[in-house]
């Protein structure tokens, strides 16, 4: 399945906020230094979905906000 994700670091909360078919918002406490932020999405959606975090892919979009996620 792929979704598509606009993520908000540096929040005040993590939460995963579905928006409709195949599109989430994301806010995370990860600033966006050194892939934390990517990390904290990645942890995020695979509670969030009930997957493991190796089952969750970025595949477009690893360095901005909007992110196309692969969920195997």
């Amino acid at each position: 399945m792929r979704i598509s994700v606009r993520i908000t670091p540096g929040s005040k909360r993590n939460e995963v906020v579905a928006e409709g078919d195949n599109r989430y918002r994301v806010y995370v406490t990860a600033p966006p230094v050194e892939g934390r932020a990517n990390e904290k999405l990645i942890e995020l959606l695979a509670g969030y979905f009930h997957k493991p975090r190796r089952a969750i892919q970025i595949i477009r979009g690893r360095l901005g906000r909007e992110k196309i996620i692969d969920i195997t």
